[in-house]
């Protein structure tokens, strides 16, 4: 319902836009931009503590990787198979980007006529730059002057010695976690404003770029399912090919369900017991099972937290008008490896792209009018987005279930599926 009032938003707010261009209606361009204004702003509220919070929630969550020495070293090559995945993952998105590079063109060339100045100071220019845009002057004003960089740097600083003081920080960690779930929350309800400000935003664009637009949001599409399908039918297929020495097409047959599941209702959290259930499915221990699952479901996410955040970022740097410097990629790598600790279920895509974003420099009004754009387009891709997402959550388990000597290879043969776990039992039993 939602997705289809979003593409209905993006039809009419073309068609106000033509109408507005065709007939140099000035005060219907001026309404629509208004609209869309609005809806940027009140997405651009929330960038500053969203990055702050996710970050500290992040790397605190590591405190639930388990216990017991066994757990601790499943725990830890659980992650590092996240981070290699998610690597590999970004490297692909970064590369589809550059081949498709959407919003390049007609849309790229008048933002850089209207942009020039803005898109000189967010390429940051050099790694010293980057290095002095990275300090801030004192805590109070990266945050007052929307210092998206600095907030983020201050995160990774404040996320780490709460970590290390361990319970002593419970304090700060419980305010963060509880920040963090009302910025989710303010988020869900601007997102349900997602019609309106498509329709004020695409409007406002179309009035002043024509159809140079849809070309742009249309290869932003293709170049995220491209990414996607590179992701989850070559890369995931090798390794299961030759490192956890599973077939990939009795994966897919055993996990077919839960990706298809993904794909329809675009939410890892809501596929979290079929993905679960397709792990034990394939012959991983259920104990580990219920322990890297749930796990993978809030940080794994290649679709949305490395392929996308990766192209993402390059059509929002080609919107706005900025080339983007070598070192900027390895930011948008860096987050992609180490940010997704910071993502959750359905609103992952949203703060990985938060994060890329802030971390390479690019302004919050670029990054607030680049994410009301994405919304328009965002329940397509989100459709490949998360069946990818949901086939890692998967792979990676086997991977290590392999390597440990916990994938039972009489269940994966088995072409009938156990029973489904339940919701309330199966704790891991690993130390």
């Amino acid at each position: 319902m939602f997705a289809g009032a979003v593409l209905g938003a993006l039809v009419v707010g073309a068609v106000l836009g033509i109408v507005a261009r065709t007939t140099g209606a000035s005060w219907l361009t001026t309404t629509l931009d208004q609209i869309g204004t609005v809806f940027t702003t009140l997405l651009q509220i929330a960038v500053i503590p969203l990055v702050f919070t996710a970050i500290v929630v992040g790397i605190n969550s590591l405190r639930n990787l388990g216990g017991g020495k066994t757990a601790a070293r499943l725990g830890g090559k659980t992650v590092l198979w996240f981070a290699t995945t998610s690597f590999i993952a970004v490297l692909i998105g970064i590369a589809i980007g550059k081949i498709v590079n959407p919003g390049s063109g007609g849309v790229a060339a008048e933002a850089t006529a209207r942009n020039t100045q803005r898109a000189a100071e967010a390429t940051g220019g050099s790694w010293t730059a980057f290095i002095e845009g990275l300090l801030p002057q004192n805590f109070v004003a990266a945050f007052a002057e929307g210092e998206t960089l600095q907030v983020l740097f201050l995160a990774i600083l404040f996320g780490a010695a709460a970590y290390s003081l361990g319970d002593r920080a419970k304090p700060f960690v419980d305010l963060a976690e509880s920040l963090f779930e009302i910025v989710q929350r303010y988020l869900g309800w601007i997102v349900r404003l997602a019609p309106i400000g498509v329709l004020g935003l695409i409007g406002a664009a179309v009035a002043q770029y024509g159809d140079a637009l849809f070309g742009a949001l249309a290869w932003l599409t293709g170049a995220v399912w491209i990414g996607s399908a590179l992701v989850l039918f070559v890369v995931y297929p090798i390794l299961l090919k030759f490192v956890a020495k599973i077939s990939p097409a009795r994966f897919f047959g055993k996990a077919w369900t839960a990706i298809q599941f993904a794909f329809v209702s675009q939410s890892s959290a809501a596929t979290l017991p079929l993905t679960r259930q397709s792990a034990v499915n394939l012959g991983v221990n259920p104990g580990y099972a219920a322990f890297a699952t749930p796990l993978a479901s809030a940080t794994k996410m290649d679709g949305c937290a490395a392929v996308f955040p990766a192209i993402g970022a390059i059509f929002i740097a080609n919107i706005s008008g900025v080339t983007l410097s070598i070192w900027q990629y390895v930011g948008i790598v860096f987050v992609a490896i180490f940010g997704a600790l910071a993502t959750a279920g359905t609103t992952g895509w949203l703060t990985a792209l938060t994060l890329t974003t802030g971390l390479i420099g690019l302004a919050p009004q670029q990054v607030a009018l680049g994410l009301a754009l994405i919304y328009s387009v965002n329940p397509i891709m989100d459709m490949a987005r998360t069946a990818t997402n949901v086939a890692g959550q998967i792979v990676v388990p086997a991977i290590v279930a392999r390597g440990e000597g916990l994938l039972d290879d009489d269940v994966l043969r088995t072409p009938s599926a156990p029973p489904l776990l339940s919701d309330t039992g199966a704790k891991p039993q690993l130390a």
